[in-house]
């Protein structure tokens, strides 16, 4: 089921970046956000709804400046949704939970899937393995 908050409540409960890129679709600028290089093992979440995502074991260095993964989770934690702004079509993905905006797929990545899940850092919420 849908997790469904008014917008004032995703306002008030999001950081001003987080609400910028999750609710309004927005993007962080490369390389600025820390997960990019985060190493230890764990699970990142959904930031907005505490979905988990991606898992660490799924992550890679892209060179692309932001957090990179192979394949989210399952199948089911992510959807995909056209988008064509910014004058091409990409493959929006977003949260399947809750509709959060987390960034896009590409079809440039390594094996086994092929994929590239570039996702912003700020819509995450990393877990390391010593804090679950």
């Amino acid at each position: 089921m849908k997790s469904k908050k008014p917008d004032a409540e995703w306002q008030a409960t999001l950081s001003p970046e987080a609400y910028r890129i999750t609710r309004q679709h927005g993007t962080e600028r490369p390389f600025t956000h820390n997960y990019n290089v985060e190493k230890r093992d764990g699970v990142y979440h959904c930031v907005c709804c505490g979905e988990p995502l991606f898992d660490s074991a799924a992550k890679y260095d892209s060179g692309s400046g932001w957090p990179s993964y192979t394949s989210p989770v399952s199948e089911d934690a992510v959807m995909e949704h056209e988008d064509n702004s910014l004058f091409r079509s990409r493959t929006e993905i977003r949260c399947a939970s809750c509709d959060a905006h987390l960034g896009h797929v590409f079809s440039d990545g390594p094996q086994p899937t092929g994929l590239r899940y570039c996702i912003n850092g700020g819509a995450l919420d990393f877990k390391s393995e010593e804090e679950a």
